[in-house]
């Protein structure tokens, strides 16, 4: 069962992806898109830790320091993203920041003594493998020039390990995560309150807003999964698993914007079948 909800929870989480693809696409402003996504995702966090009862969690500090930690590792990794991908190229950048999970699988291994199979670290390696694989663009140079792109690049590996290892960490401790995500995307929506600059057209605020709104709902719904998954299931497991979201973006825009794949793009949809038939066997 745990298997099914990490890959819904990849799934849910890479919808999230795919309309922040759609507002990019339509000229939608990146900063109003991430306002909207972290304003939708803490009310459906809100609502879900209403339902639950855990409400009165909001009250121990255990909570508050852990959704500040996570907030922090969400809201300063996307941001580093974006600012990466203005000085590097996509191809580079998002797999070397989803290498985040390297982090996270080791965490579950040695730190929390989860077991892993000759078959699992085989499974896992495929679908780490898909990862890479699926960010790569056809003539795009992967030449950097930027020094401060290694910066960018390296501290935003460090924060998306801080929110999907802190869940391990607070799962690990007894904590709800529902809560702490609430905390988490509260303090993230914060962060991305800003004046819109008189030159970005109304037309792109409100577009951003509306997609980032649509995303927020899915990410809640893929990172509530991922934290079931870690509670039922191995993270060493779950997190890459978790990592493959990307592929709905890619599957998408087949669908949608009929993109023609590279044979390394369609290669990572290969893989991530294989890896999660042998974490399976």
């Amino acid at each position: 069962m745990w298997l099914f909800t990490a890959i819904s929870s990849a799934f849910l989480f890479g919808l999230a992806g795919w309309w922040m693809k759609v507002s990019q696409m339509r000229g939608g402003s990146s900063t109003m898109l991430l306002l909207g996504l972290y304003a939708a995702g803490s009310l459906g966090f809100g609502v879900h830790s209403a339902i639950e009862g855990n409400l009165s969690m909001l009250g121990s500090p255990k909570v508050w320091i852990a959704g500040i930690v996570i907030g922090i590792g969400s809201a300063l990794g996307n941001s580093l993203f974006m600012k990466a991908l203005e000085y590097g190229p996509a191809s580079l950048t998002s797999p070397l920041t989803n290498m985040n999970i390297i982090l996270v699988v080791a965490l579950a291994t040695w730190w929390y003594g989860e077991p892993l199979s000759a078959n699992e670290a085989l499974g896992i390696t495929l679908l780490l493998l898909a990862v890479v694989f699926v960010a790569h663009k056809r003539k795009e140079p992967l030449s950097i020039s930027e020094k401060r792109w290694f910066w960018l690049v390296g501290i935003a590996i460090i924060m998306f390990a801080l929110r999907n290892g802190g869940l391990k960490v607070t799962e690990e401790l007894g904590l709800p995560s529902a809560p702490i995500l609430f905390i988490a995307y509260l303090l993230s929506m914060l962060w991305f309150i800003r004046p819109v600059g008189k030159d970005v057209p109304r037309a792109s605020v409100r577009t951003g807003l509306w997609y980032g709104l649509i995303a927020g709902l899915f990410s809640y719904g893929g990172l509530q999964l991922y934290a079931v998954a870690l509670s039922t299931g191995q993270a060493n497991l779950a997190a890459p698993i978790f990592a493959t979201n990307s592929l709905v973006v890619a599957a998408g825009a087949i669908i949608v914007y009929k993109e023609r794949l590279s044979i390394m793009q369609w290669t990572a949809f290969v893989l991530t079948l294989l890896g999660l038939i042998v974490i399976r066997l």
